[in-house]
């Protein structure tokens, strides 16, 4: 049964904003038609690349000085490439890759390699939230994506990297932008954008709204969505702002669980990505609720000095049915996991009811700068605090029969009419930071960056209700030392020293010590890189880097262990820009070796790190058609290599070839500024699996078949 957004206050007050929205803008466009203002013609939309980001250190920086592997994607981007999802916008960067990245379900992520983690490597506003669920983009200004370790930056975050959404702000002139879009087997998706100034210039606002009626490509695996936004400026006084946000997204899908090994040692062949293994009478959608608060106040004291507080709150409800595929009970065989070599596979009855996670965040900051000597300084400190608790219940996991992989068979629900157990806190987390970064320019063509950040860790655990909590304590200190030389204005080489931090894993369902949780590790990367712009046009960056941390799998004893460590080595290349005003693109390689060593163990050491290819590729390039003034067509490919399915490398999944186009049309319907737009992705209608994971016993997913969509935006 499908969830339909109800009536509260909240809508209410933000339905009176959009009218007030639009009274004024009504207003404005009278004024401006009386004065006779000329309308202008629009020929298309621009790819700009994104120079700046704030995911680098703890302010906006360009990225030519950053001395970091950063990727940046505006709006415009998201705009220009039908970008709805993170999913759509990670095809566009080669080092980063899927990690169980379920249709329904949370888009999961790897950088360079390194699965990020769900509590920690996401941020809003430099804020860490849950990405248990898809992350809503109507309202977010730009993607950012810092590769490689952000233990200054953030302190607790995977050692791949962690991903920074940056809000929409008001707008200084009036924004009023809508979009709709019909794709795979009619998804149908709608959104508003709408910003500006009330009468009263100190006062803005900007109001997002989407609503998605969800028929994926994996037949039956529909849902529906709905997404409210809005985020307000308060200009106190010259010197001071306030700003608030505050959103809040309605899902409600069924999710497509991925494959297992046949026999646990082969690949399955055959099937078909729009195939649904929970194909059942009684599978239910995954239904979530999340919303986030946000407060940010900024004080000049002077033309150099600021002072920061930012402070987000999340609130996240879950309610997860699924028909679960594991194992092969088969008489004659018996793989747990894996699935029959004819096919079948046990379905169990799935359900986890009432999983809340309420996580919040605040960040204090003082940055100025100043001079000693002929040293220029730009000095950051700071304190932040963060605190997250779950809430859940014993879950059910009851046998319910039997289904095949190419043929369906319908089962009954597990018997008993189970229920989810008592739902309480199970966990929480507390983490306690200060940090001092100063990026001293020692001359016209070198500038140092050193920082430290002191993390103090706490963990409260009820693993099991019979033994009681378990409490753990721990502090870290996190080092971070680049060094940034300009051979000339355009170009800079970097090297760069620094330590991460990361929370243990958590044993999985299945696992010997399951529920158990691995106390926090350290990671440590070296990088070196280079970084230039060409003819103003053009984007380089090449990085190399070395990143070390614990490796974390089940042992052949199938106990959760941490034990030896998993080394990626890579280089990365990227390229972006124009060759001419007609023609644009990007380019992004990435080359990386990934081994498990030092682990004692003879079944996984020296072999490949799960899920990691060897070498990945994307490349994207648009054209406008000079004889069709308006019209652009644009193809983008993607590689991925070969990549282990499991520790023990007992199967390889074979690398593949996508390849997509698109075009679009801007003009003038209505007296409007239009765009319409059309994308074919997998254009070959090419099989290939494009995830593999070993959670929750090794899955495998597919990538999505071809598939279609068209969409209008219309500025008005």
């Amino acid at each position: 049964m499908t969830s339909k957004l109800k009536y509260s206050p909240q809508f209410s007050l933000i339905a009176c904003a959009i009218l007030q929205a639009f009274s004024a803008t009504a207003s404005a466009q009278h004024t401006e038609q009386a004065e006779g203002v000329a309308s202008v013609v629009v020929t298309g939309s621009r790819w700009v690349a994104s120079d700046r980001a704030s995911i680098g250190g703890f302010s906006s920086a360009p990225l030519l000085d950053t001395p970091a592997s950063i990727t940046a994607i505006n709006r415009t981007q998201m705009l220009d490439l039908s970008i709805r999802n993170v999913t759509d916008a990670a095809r566009y960067d080669a080092s980063i890759g899927d990690a169980y990245n379920a249709v329904g379900y949370a888009e999961q992520f790897s950088i360079r390699g390194f699965a990020l983690d769900n509590a920690s490597s996401y941020r809003k506003d430099g804020i860490a939230i849950p990405a248990d669920t898809q992350i809503p983009l109507e309202n977010k200004e730009r993607i950012e994506v810092l590769r490689g370790l952000a233990g200054l930056q953030a302190g607790v975050a995977a050692p791949g990297g962690m991903v920074n959404f940056v809000t929409k702000r008001p707008t200084d002139a009036p924004l009023r932008s809508a979009l709709v879009e019909v794709s795979e087997r009619g998804t149908l998706h709608g959104s508003i954008d709408l910003g500006g100034r009330f009468e009263d210039r100190r006062f803005g606002y900007r109001i997002n709204a989407a609503a998605e009626d969800l028929k994926s490509y994996v037949r039956g695996a529909d849902g529906e969505r709905q997404f409210v936004s809005a985020a307000f400026d308060w200009q106190l006084s010259p010197n001071a702002q306030l700003a608030l946000d505050l959103d809040h997204q309605r899902k409600s899908q069924i999710t497509a669980p991925g494959y297992q090994l046949l026999r646990n040692e082969a690949l399955p062949t055959g099937v078909s990505p729009k195939t649904l293994l929970n194909d059942q009478p009684w599978t239910r959608p995954v239904e979530t609720d999340s919303s986030n608060l946000g407060l940010r106040f900024e004080y000049r004291f002077s033309p150099d000095w600021t002072a920061t507080v930012n402070a987000n709150k999340h609130w996240f409800k879950r309610d997860d049915y699924t028909a679960f595929p594991y194992g092969c009970s088969n008489e004659a065989e018996g793989f747990y996991p894996g699935y029959c070599s004819n096919g079948d596979y046990d379905v169990y009855d799935y359900q986890s009811v009432g999983e809340r996670k309420t996580p919040w965040g605040a960040q204090a900051m003082l940055q100025g700068r100043f001079a000693t000597g002929a040293v220029r300084h730009q000095l950051t400190v700071g304190a932040s605090m963060s605190e997250r608790h779950d809430s859940f219940g014993e879950y059910v996991y009851d046998y319910a029969g039997y289904s095949n992989i190419w043929n369906n068979r319908t089962v009954d629900p597990a018997p008993g009419n189970p229920r989810t157990g008592p739902v309480m806190e199970r966990r929480s987390d507390r983490e306690s930071a200060l940090f001092v970064q100063d990026v001293a320019t020692l001359s016209d063509r070198l500038t140092l960056h050193t920082g430290l950040r002191w993390v103090k860790l706490k963990r409260d655990e009820l693993a099991e209700i019979e033994q009681g909590w378990v409490h753990a304590d721990d502090s870290f200190v996190l080092p971070s030392v680049a060094l940034v030389y300009k051979p000339a204005r355009d170009w800079s080489v970097y090297g760069s020293l620094s330590h991460g931090l990361q929370h243990g894993g958590i044993a999985e369902m299945g696992t010997a010590n399951e529920a158990s949780v691995l106390p926090p590790g350290r990671s440590k990367q070296v990088e070196v890189g280079v970084k230039g712009l060409v003819n103003n046009a053009v984007m380089l960056s090449a990085a190399a880097f070395d990143i070390r941390q614990g490796l974390e799998y089940v042992n052949a004893a199938n106990v959760f262990v941490r034990a030896g460590q998993q080394r990626h080595r890579g280089v990365e290349l990227a390229a972006q820009g124009k060759v001419n005003a007609d023609l644009n693109y990007s380019l992004s390689l990435m080359a990386l070796d990934a081994e498990q060593t030092g682990t004692g163990d003879a079944g996984v050491e020296g072999k490949r790190v799960t899920n990691v290819p060897e070498f990945r590729s994307t490349a994207w390039v648009e054209y406008a058609l000079p004889l069709v003034r308006g019209m652009k067509v644009d193809a983008t490919w993607q590689y991925s290599g070969s990549k282990a399915f499991d520790p023990a490398n007992r199967a390889i999944v074979p690398g593949y070839h996508v390849a997509a186009v698109g075009t679009s049309y801007a003009l003038r319907v209505g007296g409007m500024n239009t765009i319409l737009r059309a994308r074919v992705d997998n254009v070959f209608d090419k099989f290939y699996w494009r995830d593999v994971t070993q959670s929750l016993g090794g899955y495998l997913l597919p990538g999505a078949p071809r598939t279609f969509r068209v969409s209008a935006q219309f500025d008005f």
